[in-house]
């Protein structure tokens, strides 16, 4: 077996990269791996001598393979062959390789007896998996692959697929059989590939689920598929993905009524004392609340890229190195630390976009929970039983919260897009926002009733619990007939039909008729690259098969200048609600939109699908959109009515159309020229306002197609008996609100609804009494 040597300016930097390589393969395995790397443990730097000394000890008759990092290393390197013995120095190769990459391949090639030149021409194919996957550089060439005798097909088992280590397990298994054996994975259409090479095993990407069939040819062809199978079964040797237990869920109820548990908004900092090692305090801290962060992270498992997000802001290094300035100048951590994420935060609440905006309070979390390890302050989550009343909600408190013995949760803030509303809605916890500056003693009896937006000090506490028994046998009994078909009283059927945003929400759902909105730009939208069309199909597959092949509505790329995809950026708008948004941007960027086009268009040959274009203005728009689509094949074609001149020349719009849907969040919003996300307006912003539904009413009687609703309105029961009323015939919920939105309208007779009123009443209040 080779040895090999890895050469590097930093001692930690190769000993880290020797420990990664390690882990590939079984320590009986390894080859001799030496390390000549750095002056001394902290001092930066190579040294011939010690290079000649690493190439000694990793000696072998099979030679000795060395990788480098950069600059001098390389110089070293070549000078240490001067000190060593001729016969030594000739079987040592010096190689291009990466380091890291390159020496995770050689180490796996060479664990497998492999020779020199093999080993050589693995490491230094490390980058091809990486760039491969990133297209960012053509793949090398490589030689064609021996067709195989005999097959098998196995399924990738493993939650990442066949990353590094299972990648380096299979490429062992197979290097130890006199056989030749190829992977083609099945779902792509990628391969054959060598499967004795890990670079090219990383190159066909193949992900968890995905069918590879394994072809073998050879003296040992049977051994080696045998032996190939017994490995996939084992999930190539990966432990199975420990899950989370799901954190303990609350009644679900939208009311909720306890004793007041008040939670301040600031940390004490009159108890500190600053001393002459503030940095040294501050790095103790943000080591501490990268440990808890870490550890929020990898046990809520549905919610793990919040606190990755906060780690991200823990570690912003712009922040860091204005905090460390600070304090050199005299600062205290605390009042450094303050200082600078009150102003980021104050950056971000300056945003035009909502959601954006609501990210300070990321930023508070974040600035709290290091304030809190400076002063020594618990970071726990309330325990006391009863509602929770708080100023703003983060993730962490949301996600730690004993959801069996808090009742409910009052914010004050408005603003139903923070992370901490978000994780607390998931958990089932009963949360209402925008309570405002009423005043609260602790312990006063509360209640709230998120139906009603009221929220009281001292209620009728009989009055508040026959409503919350009602509710919860509402819900029970909504959930036990959640498959059944929402068919009114007067014999009409509306399909009630699930929001999906990630694959989990198909999975969760009951009793959904199918999805009538997969939001793309959500799936997708921690991506830097844009997913490529297998990518999206394989995603398109996997909702399709949790909603058990009901027809799925797929809209397309819907973003803007308010809410950006970090793989297509755009120029910064004035007011960008009302410009670059949805079908608009990809006018200039086709290309985008044709890929997706072509992942929905192979979906649909398997499934039924739907596709529905967003933010559209004129029928010029439509008639591209249609253009850009091509042949449709029995795929039904829509578009999203989200604006008020959509909903006024619908007829026009649906010419050649199949259905639209309408988007109320939006067409509300434009409607009454009111921003949701603005506290001082959201009131403003009413789905039931009388000329959002007069706008409803217009689009139902001229589109002379199919029309849904896909916006909030369709989550609510009561608007969803109204919205089924004015003719409206799919209604796209968010997943918990399926059973119960089913359960309203089979209690409802709609020729009973008196539309005319509620089309002339004065306002929305007076809507909700007439309903």
């Amino acid at each position: 077996m080779i040895g090999i040597v890895v050469v590097s300016h930093s001692r930690p930097l190769a000993e880290a990269a020797v420990g990664l390589a390690a882990e590939m393969v079984a320590e009986d395995k390894r080859p001799v791996i030496a390390v000549a790397a750095g002056l001394d443990a902290t001092t930066f730097g190579t040294d011939a001598m010690a290079v000649s000394e690493a190439i000694t000890s990793a000696d072998s008759a099979d030679g000795v393979l060395v990788l480098l990092d950069l600059g001098s290393a390389i110089l070293s390197a070549e000078m240490a062959l001067e000190f060593l013995e001729p016969d030594v120095a000739g079987h040592v190769r010096l190689t291009s390789a990466p380091l890291v990459e390159g020496l995770v391949a050689a180490v796996v090639t060479a664990s497998t007896g492999a020779s020199l030149d093999a080993v050589v021409a693995e490491a230094e194919r490390g980058l091809v998996g990486k760039q491969d996957h990133l297209g960012d550089s053509p793949a090398a060439a490589v030689a064609p692959v021996v067709e195989a005798d005999r097959s098998v097909e196995v399924v990738v088992g493993n939650e990442h697929g066949l990353h590094a280590r299972p990648a380096a397990r299979l490429v062992g298994v197979v290097n130890g059989f006199d056989a030749t054996v190829t992977l083609t994975d099945l779902d792509t259409g990628k391969g054959p590939v060598d499967a004795g090479s890990l670079s090219m095993v990383a190159t066909l990407n193949a992900q968890q689920g995905h069918r590879v069939r394994v072809g073998a040819s050879g003296p040992q062809a049977d051994e080696a598929l045998a032996a190939i199978e017994k490995l996939a079964a084992e999930n190539f040797g990966d432990e199975p993905a420990q899950k989370a237990a799901p954190a303990a869920s609350g009644s679900g109820l939208d009311v909720a009524i306890g004793p007041a548990v008040l939670v301040g908004a600031g940390v004490d900092l009159s108890g500190y004392v600053a001393g002459d090692n503030e940095l040294g305090r501050l790095d103790d801290a943000l080591g501490a609340v990268a440990d808890e962060l870490r550890e929020l992270r990898d046990g809520t498992a549905e919610h793990g890229e919040i606190f990755e997000a906060h780690l991200a802001l823990l570690n912003d290094r712009k922040v860091l190195d204005d905090v460390r300035t600070a304090i050199s100048g005299g600062a205290s951590a605390p009042a450094a630390w303050s200082e600078a994420y009150d102003g980021l935060a104050e950056t971000f609440e300056g945003l035009e976009d909502g959601y954006q905006r609501e990210r300070a309070q990321d930023v508070r979390a974040v600035r709290d929970r290091v304030l809190r390890a400076l002063v020594g302050a618990t970071s726990a989550a309330p325990v006391e039983s009863g509602i929770l009343v708080v100023p703003e909600l983060d993730a962490a408190t949301a996600a730690t919260l004993d959801a069996t013995r808090i009742a409910g949760i009052a914010v004050r803030a408005a603003g139903t897009t923070g992370h901490g509303v978000i994780v607390a809605r998931s958990r089932g916890i009963p949360l209402i926002t925008g309570i405002g500056d009423v005043e609260v003693p602790a312990g006063a009896t509360v209640a709230f009733d998120v139906r009603t937006g009221s929220f009281e000090v001292e209620p009728d506490e009989d009055r508040v619990r026959a409503t919350i028994t009602e509710r919860r046998d509402e819900r029970e009994q909504a959930v036990v007939r959640a498959d059944e078909p929402a068919t009114t009283r007067d014999g009409r059927t509306i399909d009630v039909v699930v929001n999906v945003g990630v694959v989990q929400d198909a999975v969760d759902v009951r009793g959904a008729d199918g999805s009538g909105l997969v939001r793309t730009e959500v799936l997708f939208g921690d991506r830097r690259t844009p997913p490529t069309v297998d990518e999206q199909v394989e995603t398109f597959r996997a909702i399709a098969r949790a909603l058990q092949g009901k027809p799925i509505t797929i809209r397309t790329w819907d973003i803007g200048g308010d809410k950006p995809l970090p793989f297509l950026p755009q120029a910064k708008e004035a007011n960008p609600f009302l410009g670059e948004r949805g079908l608009r941007v990809f006018r200039r960027r086709p290309e985008l939109l044709r890929d997706q086009l072509e992942a929905i268009r192979r979906t649909a040959a398997e499934t039924p699908v739907h596709v529905m274009f967003p933010m559209v203005t004129t029928a010029d728009e439509v008639a591209w959109a249609l253009g850009e689509l091509g042949p449709r094949d029995g795929l039904e074609v829509g578009i999203m009515v989200e604006i008020p001149a959509a909903a006024l020349r619908v007829r026009t719009l649906a010419k050649d159309l199949d259905f639209v849907s309408i988007g109320t969040n939006d067409l509300t919003q434009y409607t009454t020229a009111a921003d949701r996300t603005n506290t001082a307006v959201a009131s403003l912003a009413d789905g039931l306002d009388p000329a959002v539904l007069q706008l409803i009413d217009h689009v139902v009687r001229n589109a002379g197609v199919r029309v849904a609703v896909c916006g909030d309105l369709a989550s609510d029961p009561q608007a969803a008996v109204l919205l089924a009323a004015l003719g409206v015939t799919e209604l796209s919920a968010v997943g918990p609100q399926v059973p119960l939105v089913k359960a309203r309208l089979r209690q409802a007779d709609l020729s009973q609804v008196d539309t005319v009123a509620v089309l002339a009443a004065r306002d929305a209040d007076q809507v909700r009494g007439l309903l």
